[in-house]
């Protein structure tokens, strides 16, 4: 007994004395190394568009080697390319996927799919910044401009806008898991019904489109409560935060709550409304008697709505897309190219960019030389990158379409000319990070899988930043003498 007694003081002695001391100094110095290290990179990459970049480029990478690992897959592992499309496809929130999440990722690779949605949605820099700030860190300059730029919430300190970002996601996304778990409770067991409530609810606010039912969401096609949540939920999600923000601030009981809002939200809020109700009114006008035909009057209009929404940037669906007509294939290209708002989940050239290109022509239509909107002029800047976002957005969009073409169409040209739309349509839900698909995605190339996973990575990170974190950050210091042309 004594022995014993011995064996556990000096067991003790060990442990206290010379072990957990031991192992603090390593993660002291580990954590020194990490900090060093982060130093080291934002130093060499000196620019916060090429930290946004580089962090989107490491989370993919991981998340490709995690979605390889054989405990990812119920059956085969999956190959590079596969698993590089599926990694790109939710860190960049778009939905389009090579298989069919539910049959082929087993609940490890489909948690490793949710954290990267979450991750995307967020924003890498984000959620790094607030884990380095809780862990007792400080966010550099080069931090607080990103998260500036990405919320444009000028009136909080950069923390603030990290943490009201997190608990405004967390408060949403358990919110809708919770309605979603009711509902799906009549349907299946406790576990199943809860753990697909979290995993859709993410998934929806994230502006993401991964579902773990066969068909998206088109066994829901007539049911108000799934469909109204999850519409609700991509709205909050691509707002953007700043709006959503405003809203809080200024309408719980105050007077004049619009004139309060800013011009941005004002827009944000004006070109969603109105995309949402044409995108319905045409949905509802050319679908009435074809993919709307076997529903009951209530169940087109809910169907109408749904597309409508998540037309945009969401990737779920209720009906079959490949079965819509031609025109609302076409709407619904520019909606996906559109995308959701600025500051937002979703990708697309946003909505405040259309905005200002359409003041822009009205206030020259009327013979005015600024932009101006609700008695306020949106400075000559702001329009100039609206401009340059469309036109660098229209070339991406048809350098890829060609480049895809090339790559899918092979043989007689008049024999192949039938997947023209199915690949254009592809190209463009890509780009703006929508994950719509007219069922092409699994048939495409390994060449196509690559210009796909490349448009979904520009869509979301936005052609301007990778333009500037590619750039050499050269700029005229002089001006040249001005000769006028001759336009139009």
């Amino acid at each position: 007994m004594s022995r014993l007694v011995e064996f556990y003081k000096s067991l003790s002695y060990f442990i206290t004395v010379i072990f957990l001391p031991k192992i603090r100094l390593i993660l002291i110095s580990s954590i020194k190394r990490l900090f060093f290290l982060k130093k080291l990179f934002l130093l060499s990459v000196k620019s916060p568009a090429r930290i946004s970049v580089y962090g989107f480029i490491s989370v993919i990478f991981i998340g490709t080697l995690l979605l390889m690992l054989p405990i990812s897959s119920k059956q085969n592992s999956l190959g590079f390319i596969d698993a590089l499309f599926t990694a790109t496809s939710a860190s960049c929130v778009t939905g389009l996927s090579v298989i069919d999440v539910a049959s082929t990722l087993t609940v490890f690779g489909q948690i490793v799919l949710l954290l990267l949605i979450q991750v995307g949605g967020l924003g890498i820099m984000t959620i790094s910044t607030l884990l380095i700030m809780v862990a007792g860190g400080r966010a550099n300059m080069a931090e607080k401009n990103i998260i500036k730029d990405t919320f444009s919430y000028t009136g909080l300190k950069p923390f603030e806008i990290l943490k009201s970002v997190v608990l405004l996601t967390i408060f949403f996304e358990i919110l809708g898991a919770i309605i979603l778990f009711i509902r799906f409770l009549f349907m299946m067991p406790f576990s199943e019904a809860l753990y697909k409530a979290i995993f859709h609810s993410i998934s929806a606010f994230c502006n993401a489109g991964f579902s773990l039912f066969n068909g998206s969401l088109s066994q829901f096609v007539n049911d108000p409560v799934v469909s109204l949540t999850v519409s609700v939920l991509i709205i909050a999600g691509g707002l953007g935060f700043l709006v959503v923000f405003e809203l809080k601030d200024n309408f719980p009981g105050k007077k004049k709550r619009w004139e309060k809002l800013s011009i941005h939200t004002k827009l944000v809020l004006i070109t969603s409304i109105v995309l949402i109700l044409s995108g319905t009114i045409l949905i509802m006008a050319f679908e009435w008697n074809n993919t709307l035909k076997e529903l009951s009057f209530g169940g087109k209009i809910l169907a109408s709505i749904f597309q409508s929404i998540t037309l945009r940037t969401a990737g779920f669906n209720t009906i079959p897309i490949g079965s819509l007509t031609n025109q609302i294939l076409f709407v619904g290209m520019i909606f996906m190219i559109v995308g959701a708002s600025p500051g937002s989940c979703g990708g697309g050239i946003k909505t405040t960019t259309l905005a200002t290109l359409f003041l822009l022509g009205y206030n020259r239509i009327k013979g005015n030389m600024s932009t101006s909107f609700a008695y306020r002029k949106i400075p000559d800047e702001s329009v100039t990158k609206a401009v340059n976002i469309l036109i660098i957005s229209t070339f991406i969009i048809m350098t890829g379409f060609v480049l895809i073409l090339m790559t899918e169409l092979k043989g007689n040209p008049s024999e192949s000319r039938g997947m023209f739309i199915e690949l254009m349509f592809e190209v463009t839900s890509a780009f703006g990070t929508t994950g719509l698909s007219m069922g092409i995605t699994e048939s495409l190339s390994n060449m196509g899988r690559i210009i796909i996973t490349t448009l979904m990575f520009i869509g979301r990170l936005g052609p301007l930043m990778i333009g500037i974190a590619i750039s050499r950050g050269l700029s005229n210091k002089y001006e040249y003498a001005e000769e006028n042309v001759m336009i139009g």
